[in-house]
């Protein structure tokens, strides 16, 4: 196998195995209460994987998981998660702001020292 060949797979089986993790990650939540829709699922996987992958799906401390790390959220699942009603977009503003606000403040002390 060539270094071409072994790109060309890796780039063709990655979107196999991104659409094989949705499946898995919207069986598991399909089968909790409550369970967020598919649009979130989808739009949030990546988010969920990269940070909250050790809590179940669908289950209060994934949910906990995913608003403690808020600020690093995709676009694309904060979006998901204000149009499925599980965030309000004030919510997500305050947040944003305040992080802002939080990180203007630390460059400022961080230039005074």
């Amino acid at each position: 196998m060539t270094p071409q060949t072994s790109i060309a797979t890796a780039v063709t089986f990655k979107p196999v195995r991104v659409a094989i993790a949705a499946i898995l990650l919207t069986g598991a939540l399909n089968s909790q209460a409550g369970a967020v829709s598919l649009g979130v699922k989808l739009a949030c996987a990546s988010d969920y994987y990269s940070y909250c992958s050790q809590h179940a799906p669908g289950s209060t401390a994934v949910r906990q998981c995913m608003r403690s790390h808020g600020p690093q959220l995709s676009n694309r699942c904060i979006n998901a998660l204000i149009s499925a009603g599980e965030v309000s977009k004030i919510e997500v503003d305050r947040r944003r702001t305040a992080a802002m606000a939080a990180k203007s403040g630390r460059s400022k002390t961080a230039s005074a020292d």
